[in-house]
């Protein structure tokens, strides 16, 4: 039986940050149609029910947005729903994503309650002025006090943490992550600042109005954290993940591995295996009111992946993994042999150090992730 990844997508924020380019509409507290959203992704299992036969459910990943604004009881039903539709594994990771303005104590056990077993916290920064510039609602005290209410309820605990913002320096950096380490948390992420286009962000750099790191300040701050996190007993298992050994996110390697997974819920994407070693790839309809009136309506896009795109994403995300990727796995997937595909530039790369061949597994140096996306590139 096929394990399987479900990720649920809450399009609903209090306010949008002006970095942000997800699938997310900005609606007050008390105009969410919690309940509504709850049935639409019952809906959507039920008219989907042919295609998500022979799996096993593996994790749940509720992602946004800000899921922790959605009402405890309608996303225990949306858990409920899922959890019924498929066989469990003996253990289900089930994940929410909290913003510190929306996790208190009371939200915290109302999450316990309902079968959550991991908080993914969005903490971005523990400096105020930074926390201003990135659009956040709550400040440092508030992200604290999110973290020690959820520690009191949770052993899994991860914090995300935007860094290369607002000229910051290595000290500023490291003091945050110092108070992180404070909370003895099992997963810390590490996400450098990106302006994507489209954004409020861009344009203030399009007009020369946002202040940006070097690559030089960015090599110099990635490295300095990587250095204290593994001194604190942290494993670098992914480029911008770190966690304590046993707490990995079990959702985010499946993805990264290679593994199927179902988007659930407005703006949502998945990808499932086909016959002949390809895979569809499908996005629902972006708009969540277009999504709630019709949650079984047919995908907005779909994507046919021959066995060659597989074969391109397992190296674009596997070798994001400091383990890499299994080329035995690969094959069984895609039905193609990495080496035989890709074994001149994989020897290239092998040849500057670029790439690792170990056994079955195809790996880039921790050393040279800063120039990952360039080894990457190489490949195709």
């Amino acid at each position: 039986m096929m394990r399987l990844a479900v990720y649920v997508h809450f399009p609903y924020c209090e306010r949008r940050c002006p970095y942000c380019d997800f699938a997310t509409v900005a609606e007050e507290r008390d105009r969410i149609p919690h309940e509504r959203y709850a049935s639409a992704i019952a809906e959507e299992l039920s008219a989907r029910a042919d295609e998500l036969r022979g799996f096993e459910l593996h994790s749940i990943f509720f992602g946004g947005g800000t899921p922790s604004l959605w009402a405890s009881e309608s996303m225990g039903r949306a858990i409920e729903a899922i959890r019924s539709r498929f066989e469990p594994s003996r253990s289900v990771e089930i994940t929410v994503e909290c913003n510190p303005s929306s996790l208190d104590r009371a939200k915290v056990c109302e999450l316990r309650s309902i079968g959550v077993n991991r908080l993914s916290i969005g903490v971005q920064s523990l400096d105020d002025e930074r926390l201003r510039f990135l659009g956040r609602l709550h400040d440092a005290q508030g992200a604290l006090r999110a973290l020690e209410a959820a520690r009191s309820e949770f052993e899994r605990v991860s914090a995300d943490l935007i860094f290369a913002a607002a000229n910051q320096s290595e000290e500023e950096l490291l003091r945050e992550l110092d108070a992180l380490l404070g909370f003895d948390l099992e997963h810390l992420s590490l996400y450098a600042l990106t302006i994507e286009e489209g954004t409020p962000f861009f344009e203030r750099l399009r007009r020369g109005k946002l202040p940006m790191a070097s690559d030089e300040r960015y090599a110099r701050l990635f490295l300095e954290a990587e250095a204290r996190l593994l001194r604190e007993g942290y494993r670098h298992y992914e480029v911008s993940n770190y966690a304590r050994p046993g707490g990995e996110s079990a959702h985010n390697l499946a993805y990264w591995q290679g593994e199927s997974y179902l988007g659930l819920g407005a703006a949502a994407v998945g990808c499932l295996p086909l016959p002949n070693h390809r895979a569809v790839r499908r996005k629902n309809r972006i708009a969540p009111n277009e999504y709630l009136d019709a949650p079984a309506a047919e995908a907005q896009e779909m994507e046919i992946l021959e066995p060659l795109d597989r074969l391109n994403e397992a190296l674009m995300l596997g070798l994001r993994l400091e383990d890499g990727l299994s080329l035995a796995q690969v094959k069984e997937r895609t039905g193609l042999d990495v080496l035989e595909e890709k074994g001149r530039a994989i020897q290239r790369g092998m040849e500057r150090a670029d790439l690792v061949l170990e056994g079955d597994r195809l790996r880039v140096p921790r050393d040279r992730w800063l120039r990952l996306d360039g080894i990457i590139v190489d490949l195709f």
